[in-house]
This record gives structure tokens, sequence and C-alpha cells, in this order.
């Protein structure tokens, strides 16, 4: 299923010490006439998905029409990919899911207050945050979580994991930290090295596991997930476009590969080079490229060949 990534602007409630969009919130937010038109365009290149992303979208005056804007278009999935604040109300829950949301993706980057909150800048973010996953849940919807792996969380990531099966939340992601915007500036206090968080990775995905969640891990490469391969996120990625203000991205995972994402010389000697990414460019531009090892075997020439591994 095609999915438009529909960006409705940069305004936030939050200032995440990480958030690769923050170089961007003097643009502020786009028309509701705008977006209509990029929902439209998005139809016509046969789009099924739609995930409204920001900033922070559920902070807009106008997020519930854009909602019902998208179901009467004809999206089947309607995403929401927030900070999940707004979510406490369950009010306005309530509204969304009847506008026609029913796919809901609220990020959580600490296992306590003190970590979430601080990561966020943002005093009580967390217990927000919780009761609107709690919200979700008795009102039957779908929830996948997404937690940006840095330096002060890293090893909580277990921790996560069982708060995750405690809420029943349906799955949960976690993303290495992409080191622009904030984390950029940041790069020191908020980029660990992957190779220092791999084992609490792999602790996290085998407590998801273990409760049958949906579990995966996002810019995290194949050669830190032996015996974890099947949960690269790549497996689960659409074919997905975007929609900014000034920028229309026709094929996110071109786009990716080509500007985004870096190999090295040693990648072609990894049975997972063919399908294997990197890491974000950013990445080894401050540490170098002496933790990606290759993984000795046959090459994969297919990512569906890993789901049986």
């Amino acid at each position: 299923m095609k999915r438009l990534d529909l960006k409705v602007g940069f305004s936030c409630n939050n200032n995440c010490r990480f958030c690769v969009q923050a170089h961007k919130k003097h643009l502020g937010d786009r028309t509701m006439e705008e977006l209509e038109r990029e929902m439209d365009k998005g139809i016509e290149t046969e789009c099924e998905e739609i995930v409204f992303t920001g900033g922070e979208p559920t902070i807009r005056n106008d997020i519930i029409e854009l909602v019902k804007y998208a179901k009467d278009a004809g999206y089947r999935i309607i995403q929401l990919q927030s900070n999940g604040r707004m979510f406490s109300y369950m009010d306005f829950v309530k509204k969304l899911i009847k506008a026609g949301a029913n796919d809901f993706s609220p990020a959580l980057h600490g296992h306590i207050p003190e970590i979430h909150d601080y990561l966020t800048r943002s005093p009580g973010a967390f217990n927000q945050l919780i009761q609107g996953i709690k919200n979700l849940r008795e009102l039957d919807q779908h929830i996948l979580t997404n937690s940006v792996v840095n330096k002060i969380n890293y090893k909580y990531l277990p921790e996560f994991a069982r708060l995750f099966v405690s809420l029943k939340v349906n799955q949960f992601q976690f993303a290495f930290i992409h080191a622009i915007g904030n984390a950029w500036e940041n790069f020191d206090s908020m980029v660990p090295r992957k190779s220092d968080v791999k084992p609490y990775i792999h602790r996290a995905l085998d407590i998801g596991i273990n409760a049958d969640l949906g579990v995966m891990v996002e810019a995290y490469p194949f050669c830190f997930m032996q015996g974890y391969e099947k949960y690269c996120a790549e497996r689960f990625m659409p074919s997905t476009e975007i929609r900014y203000a000034d920028l229309y991205v026709e094929d996110f995972e071109k786009d990716r590969k080509k500007s985004g994402k870096k190999k090295f010389p040693q990648c072609k000697r990894c049975k997972f080079d063919l399908i294997c990414e990197g890491p974000w460019k950013e990445y080894p531009e401050k540490f170098g490229d002496s933790e990606f090892k290759p993984v000795k075997g046959e090459k994969i020439r297919s990512i569906d060949k890993i789901k049986d591994m």
C-alpha cells in the first residue's frame, strides 16, 4: 500500500533535544487549502495511506477537518504521528476517530518522566503521553509507538519494552537518532555509538517478541542485527512519497539511499550489502566506519528473504 507522508508544518508544543526538524520551525505551518491540494495529488498518484506529520499535527486548529478531508478523499489508513500529548484529551481523540483517523503513532522517548520530559524539554509531557496511550487503548485503536534511541535513553530500552507491553500497544519501533537539526547541534550529548546500543536493543526486542507485539528498528544496519534481521524497519516500510511546503519526494526509499544514507568499502563483502541501506550519513562523519563489520555468507538479494531467517 503506497503512503503519502504529509508535512503539515513545523509548529510544536515540544522542543526535543534531538528534533530533526528544529531548523525548519521558522517556516511555520501550511494552510488547510494547500494541504487539501496535496492530499488530492496523493490520491492521483495512487496513495491509499496518509500519515500526518510535522512539527506536531495535533495542535493545529483544523486537524479534525484535515482528517475528515483525507477520509472523504479516499485514504484507507489515516495515521497521526504525534508527541501524543493531545491524545490525553478523550473528547479530542473521539473527534479524530469520528473524522476518520484509524492509526496512531505517539512518540515516547523515556520510560519515566525524568527522561522523557528532559529530552522533550516539556514538563508534564510524559504523563500526558501515557494518558493518551491509555485513551487510545480504551477506544480500541491501533497504536504504533516510536522512540528515538539516543545517548540519554539507550540503556533503558528494555524498560521501554516492558512499559509498552504493560500499555498493550500493538507495535513499538526504535529509531536510531538521525543527527540533523537539534540532534546535530547536540551531537556529543545525544548520539551514542551504535555498537554500545546493540545489546539493549536486542534485549528490548526480545521482550516485545515474547509478548507477541510487533517490533522493529529503524536506521540500524543489518550488521548490528544478527539474529534479529527480520525486525529491521526496511522490511516494513511501504512505498512512500513526501510532500513538504517546498519539496516533493516522489520515492522516499530512493531518496534516502541516494542522499541520506552511506555505505562503506567493507559493505561489499557483507551478505546484506544488496539490501542494507547503511546508516544516516552524518553518523560516520563523526564516528567513522570502523564499527560496520561485514557479515559473512551468501549474498541476500531480496529483502523478502529476511522473513525466513
